[in-house]
């Protein structure tokens, strides 16, 4: 079978993250949606239906079936799609699900509930039921590698997985809220508190006395200390301090500060204005709680303040004393005292010296990516 995960038009909807991947490839819960369908349908060839400038790096499959990347499928889904007809498209309600978008027949989805995502901060605020939906596929049949001693489970026991390789010591983890997955060889370090629904990917650390708050995803090799609370990080991203990171969005090879701290509601307790990269300025948004989201490669200083709602785009360096502007743009240098062009050769240059610390490096089609957004 021959998938692929269409943008479905929303690729702005979900930048700065979508600036550097498709839709179908963001992570949230434990993994992507470009996981999730390689776990329903393992011999499907994948692809994405993409902007232009990520197709090299992330290639469309020829006479690929199109699925609506914003969809979070499930079991039902899956073989719903298996048996749909060549000229028919599945909808769920208005929503288009799979097929052929401008097919004819009209097939109504008549499985289990769909999470769909139709803003970028869905990924926080539906990550809960996201994370124990994978955590229960995940983990269906399958026991737990060994949970030491010193652990401390507020819980049900079964609702703490462990993947081979993973270390978890003298920490305290509460499943009465949530499942807690630990990725292969992830490590929990001594005095972390974590209440689920949670889940660290491989490779990937709590630090020494972190307290995390569902629903939180931190993606492989990510860094995380500090106080966290309902945020979902990519990969390969550190907070390895202390400072408070809530309702956040944090994209791959980003890194704050020590004592970076961000504010996720504001004084009046009203709704959350943020910077829509659809109509390039501030949209108004029913939701209370929103913090920091962060596109790749960007960086900020110790004691970094973000204020609520904060958006900053892809290889952003942000650094000084007071709160940066609620947009910054991607390629920015600078903070609350003004903001000027990040060199693209620079850019590349720190991105390496970071991703070269996890044998890693930025390769062609990763710079003629960034090389787009920089021009953009």
């Amino acid at each position: 079978m021959k998938i692929n995960l269409s943008d479905n038009g929303l690729h702005l909807r979900f930048a700065p993250l979508t600036l550097t991947r498709p839709v179908g490839d963001l992570r949230m819960g434990i993994f992507t949606n470009l996981e999730r369908w390689k776990q329903y349908i393992p011999e499907a060839e994948i692809g994405f239906l993409t902007e232009a400038y990520l197709s090299g790096r992330y290639p469309a499959i020829e006479n690929g079936l199109t699925v609506n990347a914003a969809v979070i499928p499930n079991e039902d889904l899956a073989v719903a799609i298996y048996h749909l007809d060549k000229d028919q498209a599945l909808f769920s309600g208005d929503v288009f699900l799979a097929g052929e978008p401008n097919a004819e027949s009209k097939v109504q989805f008549l499985g289990k509930e769909l999470v769909i995502l139709e803003q970028r901060w869905d990924l926080y605020m539906k990550n809960d039921r996201v994370l124990r939906q994978d955590f229960e596929r995940v983990t269906y049949g399958r026991q737990s590698a060994a949970i030491s001693e010193s652990v401390t489970i507020v819980g049900p026991k079964d609702q703490l997985f462990l993947e081979e390789g993973a270390i978890v010591e003298a920490a305290v983890i509460n499943t009465k809220t949530g499942p807690v997955y630990i990725g292969r060889e992830a490590e929990v370090m001594e005095g972390a508190i974590i209440r689920g629904p949670f889940s660290i990917g491989e490779h990937a650390q709590v630090k020494m006395g972190a307290k995390i708050y569902g629903a939180t995803t931190v993606g492989p090799e990510c860094r995380v200390g500090g106080e966290v609370s309902n945020s979902v990080f990519q990969a390969y991203s550190n907070k390895g301090h202390d400072g408070f990171l809530g309702n956040a969005l944090v994209g791959e090879w980003c890194n704050f500060g020590a004592d970076t701290n961000t504010s996720n509601l504001k004084n009046n307790y009203g709704m959350v204005d943020t910077y829509s990269f659809e109509t390039s300025s501030q949209q108004k948004t029913d939701v209370q709680f929103m913090g920091v989201c962060m596109g790749d490669h960007s960086k900020c200083g110790i004691n970094t303040m973000f204020n609520t709602g904060t958006v900053v785009g892809v290889s952003s360096n942000i650094y000084g004393s007071g709160f940066p502007e609620k947009w910054v743009p991607s390629f920015s240098w600078g903070g609350a005292d003004g903001i000027v062009p990040f060199r693209f050769e620079k850019a590349v240059e720190y991105a390496n010296n970071m991703m070269s610390r996890r044998k890693r490096a930025l390769s062609d089609e990763e710079i003629k990516i960034l090389k787009h957004i920089f021009n953009s």
